[in-house]
């Protein structure tokens, strides 16, 4: 059973990467939400989106 938080999947029309100011597409499995154009994945951690881009994962091509 999984007592991780669930992210609230309405939160991401009001997220935006705050790089590039793009759209951001969730990722469930990896629990990140991603940010294409940036290049950077942000994680999310007991629920709660960390939208810092010093914490954000960079993504392999």
């Amino acid at each position: 059973m999984d007592t991780q938080p669930q992210f609230d999947r309405r939160m991401l029309e009001a997220l935006v990467c705050p790089q590039t100011h793009a759209v951001l597409v969730y990722d469930a499995e990896a629990q990140e939400l991603i940010s294409k154009t940036a290049g950077l994945a942000y994680p999310i951690r007991n629920g709660i989106p960390i939208m810092l881009v010093s914490e954000a994962r960079t993504l392999e091509d």
